[in-house]
């Protein structure tokens, strides 16, 4: 019995100039060759994809630099974290200097009630500089990896 490969081959088109492009960033970010740099490009693409469908789950990190002498400011952003204990699966606090704090939130869940965390925390008064980074739970490329793909070719311009 013939065993269905893992991979496709497709063709892509772009101009000239952003071939150049993509040549020196795979040479630069050290990829063995350019499809690994597309796989890539392309699964970053489909985390973010994935994490803006609402019901889709995410993981990620919410990072804090915030002023601790801020008044309240420690106190509210404990209160909003214990509000939403079912999706913080970690903390880290670090002092930066003498006034500054940061502090990384290990997060995972629906990707409404992420974001709806991050935006309550970053918008906080008191917080200087805030950010939600996304990733995948990995559950969406695993249902990938474990299928028999066809071998198909496909082509596609740009």
């Amino acid at each position: 019995m013939k065993k269905s490969p893992t991979l496709t081959r497709f063709s892509l088109s772009m101009p000239v100039a952003l071939a150049r492009q993509f040549a020196a960033f795979v040479r630069a970010k050290g990829y063995a060759n350019r499809s690994q740099a597309v796989a890539d490009l392309v699964r970053n693409r489909l985390v973010e994809w994935h994490a803006e469908a609402g019901d889709q789950p995410i993981a990620g990190t919410v990072t804090l630099v915030y002023d601790h002498h801020q008044p309240h400011i420690q106190a509210l952003l404990t209160d909003i974290q214990h509000d939403h204990g079912d999706i913080i699966i970690a903390t880290l606090h670090v002092h930066l200097d003498h006034h500054t704090c940061m502090e990384v939130l290990a997060v995972r869940g629906r990707a409404d009630v992420v974001r709806h965390l991050a935006d309550r925390l970053v918008t906080a008064k008191g917080v200087k500089h805030g950010k939600l980074t996304v990733t995948t739970t990995g559950n969406e490329f695993r249902r990938l990896v474990g299928r028999r793909l066809k071998a198909v070719r496909h082509t596609y311009s740009l």
